[in-house]
């Protein structure tokens, strides 16, 4: 396996996403911004096992591996990072409910996500790639 940083995931309902308002501190990357759920690798874990955990910290959901529908590694400079796509079911987004991490968890429709000036810019073209839409 070739180490990489971390893994985050488009979740999608239906036109909807699920996002994070990332928690508004000084010293953490892009604080207060939106965000996908995702975060860094524990000891060594895949990709797979790292998503799987975060979406069930950030969400409480308890996905599993089957349902992850597309993949691809990014590099951003040093840090190297997968990028997950899963459907969820109206019961499940119904059920989402924030960890310890972020200010606040929703469902955004996919369009306003893609044009919101709060959310992360790369997570944007990550999702993008996702859907299988190139600006």
């Amino acid at each position: 396996m070739t180490a990489f940083n971390g893994a985050k995931a488009l979740l999608t309902c239906g036109s909807r996403c699920v996002v994070l308002r990332r928690d508004d501190i000084p010293t953490i990357q892009f604080p207060g911004m939106i965000d996908l759920p995702g975060g860094g690798r524990e000891a060594e874990e895949t990709p797979e096992e790292t998503i799987l955990r975060e979406v069930r910290e950030e969400t409480g959901l308890a996905l599993e591996a089957h349902r992850l529908s597309w993949c691809r590694e990014y590099l951003r400079g040093p840090l190297r990072q997968w990028m997950f796509r899963a459907d969820i079911t109206p019961a499940e987004a119904a059920s989402l409910r924030l960890g310890d991490e972020g200010q606040a968890l929703w469902l955004m429709e996919v369009a306003d996500f893609l044009a919101a000036e709060d959310a992360i810019a790369h997570m944007k073209d990550r999702a993008r790639d996702a859907l299988g839409r190139r600006a």
